[in-house]
């Protein structure tokens, strides 16, 4: 099951459980919808593996598996393609 990060990696923006806007790998690295284009090309810069638009756990369903809580940042600095 999806832990559903709360922020992007990069940039520390909200991403709550229903974001549109919320990109993930397959190791689920999360980031937001314009650092995934602007600064990482569509491309994990942990993995490499592509950014693909997270879904969105149905509203019902959160009470029981609820959206993780721990915010996760990436230890090298974001901006300008610095993967």
């Amino acid at each position: 099951m999806l832990e559903l990060r709360p922020n992007c990696e990069c940039c520390d923006r909200d991403l709550p459980p229903d974001a549109a806007n919320a990109m993930i790998c397959t190791f689920e690295c999360t980031f937001c919808a314009d650092c995934a284009a602007r600064e990482f090309g569509g491309l994990c810069p942990n993995c490499g593996g592509e950014l693909v638009r997270r879904p969105v756990r149905p509203a019902a369903k959160l009470a029981r598996f609820p959206a993780s809580t721990e915010r996760v940042l990436r230890a090298a600095p974001c901006g300008s393609r610095a993967a």
